[in-house]
């Protein structure tokens, strides 16, 4: 039976990652490895779970049922794994973390909501502003931020968790109907729509991929905002153009309502990261909280976010 159980999560694996050899380097194991596990499973029930190409992997009818078990079966064990942590380490009591709300709602929610689900002793408070003093006075336990550089207070622990790039957007129509935008001087010629809640908003400073020339522009602008929603609603709906988060966006660009402008053009990278108060010895709670969030932000698919190397 455990034989079986960990060939169908090296199957479920193989299917998540789209190859073998993708499946074998998470796996630490080997391609041939992989391939026997999967076809050992094949060969039990006699069925075809893959159809194999020299370019793809695709599922069969019987295969796509049958990963949706194997991810029950995934998920079945990992609940199980985060009830036996939270018997053996106790996790009880309050629990207050602070993120932006669009980091929050997109991402903090669903990073530890199979976390909160299983620790039923934890009661949760999730705040949308965070100020130093709140950490220092323990009246928050963890606070997520986004920003260019590290925080640099002795008394506070950062965990870095991802590596965010900024990114220039319009919608379709916007780009359809104004002056194009080849180079970076042509933004001279629209409008942004800043965020206001940094110094120094209306600036953009790009470096170009390749040549590494480096530009900086200071633009108009007509509309403000100081919410990332905001911001990408007017952007969405054709009111200009906005700098805004790749995690932000990323399911709109997939989508097509938002399109990346001048891509070959970097903007600054961000650091998405999590502040705790700094102890000799941290709360059991904030510790596998801040282990679910590391596991998730380390996991999140798409290029331009990526674990911060250890």
């Amino acid at each position: 039976m455990l034989d079986q159980l960990r060939a169908m999560g090296v199957f479920a694996c193989v299917v998540e990652k789209s190859s073998f050899s993708g499946a074998a380097r998470e796996l630490g194991i080997t391609t041939s490895a992989v391939s026997q596990q999967v076809r050992s499973l094949e060969n039990e029930m006699e069925v075809t779970l893959l159809y194999r190409s020299t370019r793809k992997l695709s599922l069969t009818e019987v295969g796509q049922a049958f990963f949706h078990s194997c991810q029950e079966m995934l998920a079945a064990a990992e609940r199980g794994k985060i009830r036996i942590n939270e018997l053996r380490d106790d996790l009880v009591g309050d629990l207050r973390i602070s993120a932006t709300p669009e980091i929050g709602a997109a991402h903090v929610i669903p990073a530890l909501s199979h976390w909160m689900s299983a620790h039923r002793g934890l009661k949760l408070q999730f705040e949308t502003e965070y100020i130093t003093s709140d950490l220092l006075d323990e009246k928050l336990d963890i606070a997520i931020q986004i920003s260019s550089s590290s925080d640099d207070n002795p008394l506070l622990h950062e965990t870095l968790l991802a590596k965010v790039d900024q990114v220039l957007v319009a919608s379709p129509s916007y780009l359809n109907q104004t002056m194009p935008i080849s180079k970076p001087e042509d933004l001279l010629n629209h409008n942004l729509i800043p965020i206001n809640t940094s110094n120094h908003f209306q600036e953009l400073s790009f470096q170009h991929g390749a040549s590494k020339e480096v530009i900086s522009l200071d633009m108009k602008h007509r509309i403000e905002t100081n919410n990332v929603f905001i911001a990408k609603s007017l952007c969405q709906n054709g009111h200009g153009i906005a700098r805004l988060l790749y995690l932000d966006v990323q399911k709109d660009l997939m989508n097509g309502t938002l399109v990346e402008v001048l891509p070959e053009w970097k903007l600054p990278v961000f650091t998405l990261s999590a502040l705790t108060l700094k102890r000799e010895q941290q709360h059991m709670k904030i510790q596998r909280c801040l282990d679910a969030l590391k596991q998730y932000f380390g996991q999140l698919p798409g290029g331009r976010v990526y674990q911060e190397a250890s």
